[in-house]
C-alpha cells in the first residue's frame, strides 16, 4: 500500500507553511514604542481564547504539516499558566521545535522551567544596552531585570538563544555595534529588525525614525567583518556570521529587502484570528469555529485549510504613511 504524503498547507501561491506564531496574550510589563500606545486597554477575558482553545489549534496546525511554533505575545510569561500550556504544545507529536519570543523580565525566575517545558530557543527583545535609553524606548522596562534574564537563559543551556533589536533613527541606532558586540561577548545571536507600521502611535513619527538594513550593515561594517550565511531558522532572516565567532548578525527587513516571496508563516492573534499576513487584515475567526463546533477536529481543519487561499501575496507597508494596519503589534504576536 503507497504511504500517504505527509500534509501540506499550500497557499495559492505555492507556498508552504509550516510555521505558525500563537500570541497567547495581549498583555505585557512593558510599553516599548513602536508596539503599543503608552494608554493601552487589554481585551477582556472573553475575548480572547482560553489556553485550552490554543491547544487545541496548535495541534491542529502540526497535523497539517507545520514543523514550529512560536509563542509570542505582548509578553507571553505574564499569562497565568502559561508554562502548561508551553509543555502540552512542546510534546505534540510531529513538531520540531518550539520557541519563544519575550522581553526577558521574566527569564531570570522561568528560564529553568522553560527548557523542562520543551523549548528550544528563545529570542530575547533588547533595544538598547543603556539604561535610561532603555527605559524611555520601553517605557516601563528595566534593563537589568532582562540582562539577568539573559544570563538565567545562558545558563540553562537552549539550543540558541537570540536578541532582537527594532533599530530607530536617533534613538537607538547609533547602538548597532555595542549590541553586535554584547551578543559575541556572550556567544548569542542577534537580529535587527526594520519598524513594522502597525498601529497609530502618538508622539512617534515612523517615517522619521525608519533606519534601513543597509544603513546598519554600512555601521557594522566599521567594526566587523560580516560573512553572509546560507542559515536559516525558518523565519524572515537572512543571516551573516560575524568573522572568527560564532555569533550570527541577522536583517529582517519588511521595506527594504521584501521577503514576501518566500512567507511560510501565518499567525493566531490572542482573540483567535488566524492572521495570513503581517501586513494585511486577510484573516479567519478560528475562536468562531472552535465555539460553534467545539471538538470538531475536522471542521477547524478544513477551515485552516482553506483559509490558506485568502494568503495575500505581499504586504504593502509604508512607514511614511499613516499605518493601514490599526491592530498594534502585542495584539499581533511579535
Amino acid at each position: 500500500m503507497t504511504p500517504r504524503p505527509p500534509a501540506q498547507l499550500i497557499d495559492r501561491f505555492g507556498r508552504v507553511v509550516d510555521y505558525l506564531r500563537i500570541s497567547i496574550t495581549d498583555r505585557c510589563d512593558f510599553r516599548c514604542v513602536y508596539c503599543m500606545a503608552e494608554d493601552m486597554t487589554f481585551l477582556p477575558r472573553t475575548q480572547i481564547l482560553s489556553l485550552e482553545e490554543i491547544y487545541s489549534i496548535a495541534q491542529a496546525f502540526v497535523e497539517l504539516g507545520v514543523k514550529k511554533i512560536r509563542i509570542t505575545g505582548g509578553e507571553p510569561l505574564v499569562r497565568k499558566d502559561a508554562l502548561s500550556l508551553l509543555k502540552n504544545i512542546g510534546q505534540l507529536d510531529g513538531l520540531n521545535e518550539l520557541v519563544l519570543t519575550t522581553n526577558g523580565s521574566q527569564l531570570d525566575t522561568m528560564s529553568a522551567e522553560l527548557k523542562a517545558a520543551g523549548v528550544k530557543r528563545i529570542n530575547i527583545s533588547l533595544d538598547s544596552l543603556n539604561a535610561e535609553k532603555f527605559k524611555r524606548l520601553t517605557r516601563t522596562g528595566d534593563l537589568q531585570q532582562v540582562l539577568n534574564g539573559i544570563q538565567a537563559a545562558k545558563s540553562t543551556g537552549f539550543e540558541r538563544l537570540k536578541i532582537n533589536a527594532v533599530v530607530l533613527k536617533n534613538q537607538n541606532h547609533e547602538e548597532v555595534g555595542d549590541l553586535v558586540q554584547f551578543a559575541v561577548d556572550n556567544g548569542i545571536d542577534i537580529s535587527f529588525i526594520e519598524e513594522m507600521p502597525l498601529g497609530v502611535v502618538k508622539q512617534h513619527d515612523r517615517g522619521v525614525a525608519y533606519y534601513s538594513s543597509q544603513l546598519i550593515k554600512q555601521d557594522l561594517a566599521q567594526r566587523f567583518t560580516l560573512i553572509a550565511s546560507p542559515e536559516k531558522t525558518g523565519g524572515p532572516s537572512n543571516y551573516f556570521t560575524v568573522a572568527d565567532t560564532n555569533t550570527r548578525v541577522g536583517f529582517i527587513s519588511p521595506h527594504s529587502e521584501n521577503f514576501c516571496s518566500t512567507c511560510n508563516r501565518v499567525r493566531l492573534t490572542v482573540e483567535g484570528r488566524l492572521l495570513l499576513c503581517l501586513g494585511n487584515e486577510h484573516s479567519v475567526d478560528l475562536k468562531a469555529v472552535l465555539r460553534e463546533h467545539p471538538n470538531n477536529t475536522a471542521v477547524l481543519k478544513q477551515t485552516i485549510i482553506n483559509a490558506m487561499q485568502i494568503k495575500p501575496e505581499k504586504h504593502e507597508f509604508n512607514v511614511h504613511e499613516q499605518p493601514v494596519i490599526l491592530r498594534y503589534m502585542n495584539m499581533t504576536g511579535g
